[in-house]
């Protein structure tokens, strides 16, 4: 394979788990990527989230490194396990809240979505552990961009610049890079649900909520709320994240959270069965109530415009209900970093690089799309559910299980190659281990 005298040079705004995981992508296909991550050093929330087998098939392709390192420290679903949708609000004693004759909703199997947990902020940590020490510079918040040269000209608030051939947003959901590259036609908006998020042993988890919570992912299911539980960090750790409707407009839009006392939480649960309204007691005395925020309501137009474009979060965020909002981002990951790679092999130079670094980005736009607006669009449909609010499910459990099988199928079948061309598709998978 031929290759240009000096590497692609690319610029990765963000510094959150999707922007690292496409630098180390990007450099194992020799790619000088650089991460600008506007916070002072690595930074992200001890919450729990998890990556579908789909997710990790696209991961191993970015780098085996990555589904090594997510292995190491996860909570493994297996095929015989299933995701358990409970009925939270009936009041009940507590034997009758865990006997499914009377409380189990549905369940889905989850042989197919394989659902592997962990901390995030542990594995942002594990990953940022495979980077070289000047792959990141912090403090550096992106103010503005010039694309008419050579290069891609960074200006960072601090008033200092950088330059790279291409640049990468992945800023999150309030986007610095997409408002920049888009003249603030999208911007994210308040879903009208919040969540109030902690972890705890796992013994005191089933002490709280009961044996059923060890092995399965359990959602409790309401009106205008939900309790969702998984265990995370190879079982000896309890995820719990209440969400709530919540009518008024968030208070603070700009951060996103907000600090509040617990008993919130018991107003959020009042009348549901008694282990659900008691959930409050396992939260400190103050917790951060998040506003949960997408892009359904203004979403791009496109994700990439010249030689920038925008990843992950900054792309497509959607509400946590699908549970695959990284993934996606995975998605994201592996398509930008095969493009560019395609790119580099090419060995050009001057106003053909340029040309061929705007033909690629225009590629991953309409390879990724119509996908990421599909996932915020049937998340945000999937919370209204749980909350009974979504007309067309009701508080019907058959008619809430079909449409998650069908939501479901959708993830763990797409093709994230698919839209790529042969050659393109053979690329990505040469990075796989041979079997």
């Amino acid at each position: 394979m031929g290759s240009i005298a000096q590497p692609l040079q690319v610029a990765v705004v963000g510094g959150g788990i999707i922007g690292v995981m496409t630098a180390i992508g990007l450099r194992r296909r020799g790619i000088n990527a650089i991460i600008y991550e506007r916070a002072p050093t690595w930074h992200e929330v001890s919450a729990g989230f998890a990556f579908t087998g789909a997710a990790r098939e696209w991961m191993e392709m970015i780098d085996p490194a990555l589904v090594e390192l997510l292995g190491s420290m996860s909570g493994k679903s297996d095929a015989s396990t299933s995701n358990a949708y409970w009925d939270g609000f009936h009041p009940r004693t507590n034997e009758e809240a865990e006997d499914e004759s009377k409380s189990l909703l549905f369940r889905t199997p989850t042989n197919n979505l394989s659902f592997w947990g962990c901390v995030r902020s542990e594995f942002l940590k594990g990953m940022a552990a495979m980077l070289p020490e000047e792959a990141t510079i912090f403090g550096k918040q992106l103010a503005d961009y010039d694309d008419v040269n050579d290069k891609v000209i960074l200006h960072f608030d601090d008033g200092s610049t950088a330059e790279a051939d291409v640049l990468l947003g992945c800023d999150g959901i309030h986007s610095a890079t997409r408002k920049i590259m888009l003249a603030g036609e999208s911007r994210a908006g308040f879903s009208h649900t919040v969540t109030y998020r902690t972890m705890v042993p796992i013994d005191v988890g089933i002490q709280a909520l009961g044996q059923k919570v060890a092995k399965n992912a359990c959602n409790h299911l309401g009106p205008n709320a939900d309790l969702l539980c998984y265990p995370v960090a190879s079982m000896t750790v309890l995820n719990i994240a209440a969400f709530a409707y919540e009518d008024s407009e968030f208070p603070n839009p700009d951060r996103m959270t907000v600090e509040v006392d617990r008993s919130e939480i018991a107003k959020v649960f009042q009348g549901f069965s008694p282990q659900i309204a008691d959930i409050w007691k396992l939260y400190p005395e103050k917790v951060v109530k998040w506003g949960i925020f997408d892009l359904e309501d203004n979403p791009p137009s496109t994700y990439a415009r010249g030689r920038a474009c925008v990843v992950g979060d900054a792309a497509h965020a959607s509400t946590p209900y699908m549970g695959v909002g990284a993934c996606t981002g995975v998605e994201d990951a592996l398509v930008i970093c095969t493009l560019l790679e395609s790119v580099q092999q090419k060995a050009l130079a001057g106003e053909k690089l340029k040309e061929a670094l705007v033909e690629a980005l225009q590629t991953y736009t309409g390879a990724r799309l119509e996908r990421g607006r599909w996932i915020h669009h049937h998340s945000r449909q999937m919370g209204q559910m749980y909350h009974w609010r979504y007309g067309p499910t009701g508080r019907d459990p058959q008619r809430m299980k079909q449409k998650l099988e069908e939501n479901w199928g959708n993830v763990v079948t797409y093709d994230v190659l698919a839209p790529l061309q042969p050659e393109l598709r053979e690329l990505a998978r040469s990075h796989q281990k041979s079997l």
